[in-house]
């Protein structure tokens, strides 16, 4: 291909406008993404879709004319993210299940210190999370006895905010409440645990999401569900938690579109590391190895080895050391996503959140493999692995 063609020749002038204006484009659109929370990874694919079409402009239309084409498409993307405005907080009501601790915890007393009527739904009305909620928070919230998996706990919870809000309407959904298990290979997790992780994140917001509905559509309100990292990409470790966040991205999706027609805005929430204690206690650490260890086939625990499987747990144990303990940004996207009069279908929240989103969804799947491998660092070898090393060192 002839560079005059792009205009990078004799009529160079435009092309060099066209990557002058595709960095301008570029920091105007992560800007903007970045006042508004919404998740830069869409932010980087609108600033490289007019890039793109300007350059095949160039190529079809000639210099002056792939320019003109080029500006254009570049209003779109800055259109749209100019676009919108939030609404006011104005006593609306919203629910938050899995507020004892974490994430949950730190939105019900944001939102509650905002002005919003809050019903935080609490798996131990008595515990200390819950405690802590009655002692701090305004008189505006109100506590929930809420286990999302038991579907008499969740219609009580709609029959107590359904009388609360009764014509000012629930506005709000935030499904929250989520279980970790025990990280660990795929081969090694025990059943249970790929049960619990899916009763809890995904069927368990399922069931709110649906039973809550009706009172959304009255209000033209928000859905918010609260899924992961780990839902959008794939993570050594996760498979359980993963799958189950997965479903739970793809049911947001879903509903997003089929929601719209009732007016009602559904958002899906990647946070990346943030230390929020779903990892759980030492004590549940505990009861979960030795549930894995009891339930492992002879033959792989033999092939991947007792040290192997020892060092699981300390897996667990650095985990915190590579999360964030400010919760703000998180509790920003929210907020956006429950007020915005735009909202964004998908928010990354944490620092580099979305960049394996997008080496994942833009690039070949062995980059982003080696890109994971490197950023989780050395991970030890089953002792099958390390036999077979040895012995072929031999040969």
């Amino acid at each position: 291909m002839r560079m005059d063609a792009l205009g990078l020749g004799a009529g160079r002038c435009p092309g060099w406008l066209c990557v002058a204006a595709t960095a301008l484009l570029g920091a105007t659109v992560l800007c903007a993404a970045k006042r508004s929370q919404v998740a830069a990874a869409n932010g980087l694919a609108w600033a490289l879709l007019p890039a793109a079409l300007g350059l095949l402009c160039c190529a079809a239309l000639g210099a002056c004319g792939g320019l003109v084409a080029f500006l254009a498409a570049c209003l779109v993307p800055a259109a749209s993210l100019g676009a919108g405005g939030v609404l006011p907080v104005g006593g609306r009501a919203v629910l938050i299940t899995g507020s004892d601790t974490g994430i949950g915890h730190a939105l019900a007393k944001y939102l509650d210190n905002l002005g919003f009527v809050v019903f935080a739904g609490v798996l131990n009305k008595d515990g200390p999370g819950a405690e802590e909620l009655r002692r701090t928070c305004s008189q505006r919230l109100s506590l929930l006895q809420l286990d999302v998996t038991n579907p008499t706990q969740v219609k009580e919870a709609y029959l107590e905010v359904s009388e609360t809000v009764q014509n000012t309407g629930l506005w709000g959904v935030v499904n929250n409440a989520g279980v970790l298990g025990f990280p660990a290979d795929g081969e090694l997790l025990p059943m249970s645990t790929y049960r619990q992780c899916m009763d809890v994140n995904f069927f368990g917001a399922v069931e709110v999401s649906k039973t809550f509905l009706p009172l959304l559509r009255k209000s033209q309100g928000r859905l918010v569900n609260i899924s992961s990292m780990a839902g959008g990409i794939p993570l050594p470790k996760y498979a359980a938690y993963g799958a189950s966040k997965a479903a739970l991205s793809m049911f947001s999706g879903v509903m997003r579109q089929e929601l719209s027609k009732w007016g009602v805005k559904v958002a899906a929430i990647h946070p990346s590391g943030f230390r929020t204690g779903i990892q759980g206690t030492s004590e549940l650490w505990d009861k979960q190895e030795k549930d894995l260890m009891e339930k492992l086939p002879a033959g792989v625990r033999r092939d991947y080895g007792e040290d192997y499987l020892l060092e699981l747990k300390s897996y667990l144990l650095r985990m915190p050391a590579y999360c964030d303990s400010d919760l703000s940004p998180v509790l920003g996207d929210v907020l956006h996503a429950l007020l915005a009069k735009r909202p964004q279908g998908l928010y990354t929240p944490g620092k580099g959140a979305y960049v394996p989103l997008l080496i994942f969804c833009y690039f070949p799947l062995w980059l982003y493999d080696f890109f994971i491998s490197k950023l989780l660092g050395i991970e030890p070898v089953p002792r099958a692995l390390r036999t077979s090393e040895a012995r072929n060192k031999n040969l």
